[in-house]
């Protein structure tokens, strides 16, 4: 458990997914702000600034969390960036950051397949916070 309440946001256009990943975060003692798009998401960072954000790639758009990605790192640089995706895994796509210049144009600090485990976003999430 972290001692110090750190933010984290959510953002997920799949419920279920959503709340999984939210109930995680909010077990681990950090405090969670939920949004179910990136439109959404926006409008959460006006009142709401994370230290780490996990957000979903395809939402609204196809480009969604790229987009949201590139936002939050344009507003808040030292803000870690988790993206989840299951589009690697249905098309083949690696978007792996680890590649080359990959980091430059995606701005996520590390990409994780969808479902995430839980003990697996656990431990991201304490290595990006350094926790």
């Amino acid at each position: 458990m972290t001692t110090t309440k750190k933010n984290i946001l959510v953002v997920d256009d799949d419920q279920d997914m959503l709340e999984q990943v939210s109930l995680t975060m909010t077990a681990e003692g950090y405090n969670v702000a939920t949004a179910r798009g990136q439109e959404e998401a926006e409008e959460t960072l006006l009142q709401f600034i994370p230290d780490l954000a996990i957000i979903d790639l395809m939402m609204e758009h196809m480009d969604s969390g790229f987009a949201l990605c590139h936002h939050i790192k344009k507003l808040y640089p030292e803000v870690p960036v988790i993206l989840l995706t299951g589009v690697a895994a249905a098309t083949g796509i690696d978007f792996s950051t680890r590649q080359g210049d990959a980091s430059s144009w995606m701005k996520a600090d590390i990409l994780l397949d969808k479902p995430a485990r839980p003990e697996q976003l656990r431990a991201e999430v304490k290595r990006l916070m350094r926790v």
